[in-house]
């Protein structure tokens, strides 16, 4: 393996995006994928669908062509326009190569040892993806051992549970959808909920996204946020399934899907949660009005009537344990954390998130791309990777010269 000026890790869109643009500049390099092209997006359950509108998969120089552009394609079609998108440049993308560590080369640069041989490179970038491991509260380990309990990213269909009841723990989007994917199995569903906002799928016949992409939302950027923690709130809860619908608290509790408070351990057979299931609810309504504020604002000035409030509360009292035996299985969807211990370079916060400017760490040669929050709220959103790859390529090309 001949070592290239530049080593992209990982073939999602953030990695294929920058390749684009170093392609366009003729920069010598190779993506280094772990697995296989769009490996993110494989890896979700089986009746995933894309939760933006389809005019969000365009890319740079690759626009979305398709016939729906407020739909929503299935996962296999995501993976395939990313398939096309590589393509469609010749990226130099070298399929099942697992980049082990990373570390300081000897004459300098960077030392990559991949599951395929070393290769030194003067500039490296990861686009590794937003987040990169499943995160379980601590209390997690107080489950029997004997219950299957698995992560969000291991989860394919109802069918590849054993039978009885599921209990869900993490109500963000992940958890939503696939509570309502276990129910309109017939399986009984129960959602140990936390605060998450959650959004109209449509207002005045348009989607939310599309609204939002209007306003300056998608351009929030990360020095605007109350605390680094702030990165990891839950993602608005909305689903493109069956063309896309509302799915939230109140739709879940509708069709059935039985609400619980936040999990709060496990012991003696039962499952304890918290009683705050009516002030989580009451959270995600706030957080969804100060969503909804960027649509007032856009309405006001374009002289368009406020089209949406958030419905009268809702309260419940949820129930506080649960027997252990009456569950078949337990699904974490309580949130992803970066991982990046196989990178031997000082470059992170005390979370594990990179330190970067523009995609730029503070060690030369060293970039990051598709971080949430790289630049702004859209960096790691499919349609936002384009702008900073732009930025990224556009210095690792000055630097060189």
């Amino acid at each position: 393996m001949s070592d290239p000026q530049v080593v992209v890790v990982g073939a999602g869109q953030a990695g294929l995006a920058v390749s684009r643009e170093l392609v366009s500049a003729g920069v010598d390099h190779v993506v280094l994928e772990r697995k296989k092209v769009g490996q993110a997006w494989r890896s979700r359950w089986d009746s995933f669908c894309l939760v933006t509108p389809n005019w969000t998969m365009s890319l740079p120089g690759f626009p979305y062509r398709g016939t729906d552009p407020e739909g929503f394609v299935l996962r296999d079609e995501i993976v395939g326009n990313l398939e096309r998108f590589a393509h469609s440049f010749r990226a130099p993308v070298r399929e099942h190569v697992e980049v082990q560590t990373l570390e300081p080369g000897a004459q300098g640069g960077f030392l990559l040892k991949t599951s395929a041989g070393e290769i030194d490179a003067p500039t490296v970038v990861l686009a590794t993806g937003a987040y990169q491991r499943p995160h379980r509260p601590p209390a997690a380990t107080t489950f029997p051992q004997k219950l299957l309990a698995i992560d969000a990213e291991d989860y394919s269909n109802p069918d590849s549970l054993p039978p009885g009841k599921v209990l869900v723990v993490g109500s963000g989007q992940t958890g939503c959808q696939i509570a309502e994917d276990l129910h309109l199995a017939g399986r009984q569903v129960f959602l140990a909920c936390g605060r998450a906002p959650w959004g109209p799928r449509r207002v005045e016949g348009r989607d939310i996204v599309t609204w939002l992409s209007e306003t300056t939302w998608f351009d929030t950027p990360l020095s605007s946020l109350t605390s680094p923690a702030a990165r990891l709130t839950a993602n608005i809860q909305l689903t493109g399934r069956g063309g896309g619908h509302d799915l939230h608290y109140r739709t879940l509790h509708e069709m059935g899907v039985e609400l619980v408070g936040r999990f709060a351990g496990a012991d003696d057979g039962e499952i304890h949660f918290a009683d705050d299931l009516t002030q989580s609810i009451e959270a995600g309504d706030n957080m969804t009005r100060m969503l909804m504020k960027y649509v007032d604002a856009l309405c006001a000035r374009e002289g368009i009537p406020i089209p949406f409030e958030v419905p009268s509360p809702l309260k419940l009292k949820g129930r506080t344990k649960l027997d252990v035996k009456d569950l078949g299985a337990v699904i974490w969807t309580s949130g992803y954390r970066p991982a990046y211990d196989w990178v031997n370079f000082p470059v992170f916060d005390d979370m594990g998130f990179p330190v970067q400017v523009d995609g730029r760490s503070a060690v030369p040669g060293l970039y990051f791309m598709g971080v949430h929050f790289q630049r702004k709220a859209q960096s790691a959103v499919l349609y936002g990777v384009g702008e900073d790859a732009e930025v990224v390529a556009r210095d690792i090309i000055d630097n060189r010269r």
